[in-house]
């Protein structure tokens, strides 16, 4: 399916994880020392698609990483994780906390899903989401190029859904790790900037 060929109405920008306690100074990650200058600067690189997509009739989609409280409102979390990310403790990413929300610039979403791994099909109601609302197009910018995103674009074509990936719209930790990402993601999805999904929708860039 040729990506040009979906009308807005059936299109979805999905703001992938970009959310305060991964990107905001007083989120989880900044706490831990963890940042990028092309992570920080993707709320402001996507607010203008956000926008143009809502005046076109389309949709905005958000990916929330969750941590579920378990016994004792401790969080669930994965070995290797708290292994990666020891500064990860209870409240971060929790249902409903400030630190899950998406970031002030991007809102609101249309679609709020929660994930607990890296792709958004992973045991979520996101497939069910997008059928019921019709929406055939995704649009994908965001968080981490090589992690999340990577792993939803590909559980995205072998479910049908037509892809675009944003080269200037994700990031990642490194710009050599976003750029062979993204070159990987080549041959299961359309690559574009934001200026030419903006021209598609026919907003200035």
């Amino acid at each position: 399916m040729s990506q040009t060929t979906v009308p807005a109405a059936r299109t979805a920008l999905l703001l992938f994880d970009l959310q305060n306690d991964f990107i905001h100074p007083d989120g989880a990650y900044a706490r831990g020392g963890q940042g990028d200058p092309d992570i920080a600067a993707l709320p402001a690189r996507l607010a203008p698609l956000a926008a143009a997509m809502r005046a076109a009739g389309g949709w905005v989609a958000s990916t929330h990483f969750t941590l579920v409280p378990g016994k004792g409102g401790e969080p669930i979390i994965s070995a290797h994780l708290k292994a990666l990310r020891p500064f990860l403790r209870r409240g971060d990413f929790a249902p409903g906390s400030w630190g899950h929300q998406l970031v002030d610039e991007l809102q609101p979403s249309d679609l709020l899903v929660e994930k607990v791994a890296y792709s958004a099909f992973y045991m979520t109601r996101f497939e069910w989401l997008l059928r019921k609302s019709g929406i055939e197009r995704l649009v994908v910018g965001g968080i981490t190029t090589n992690g999340g995103v990577a792993s939803t674009v590909r559980d995205a074509h072998v479910r049908d859904i037509d892809v675009t990936v944003l080269s200037d719209g994700c990031a990642t930790f490194g710009r050599a790790a976003h750029e062979t990402a993204i070159a990987a993601l080549r041959p299961v999805a359309r690559v574009a900037t934001i200026a030419e999904v903006l021209a598609e929708l026919g907003a200035p860039a």
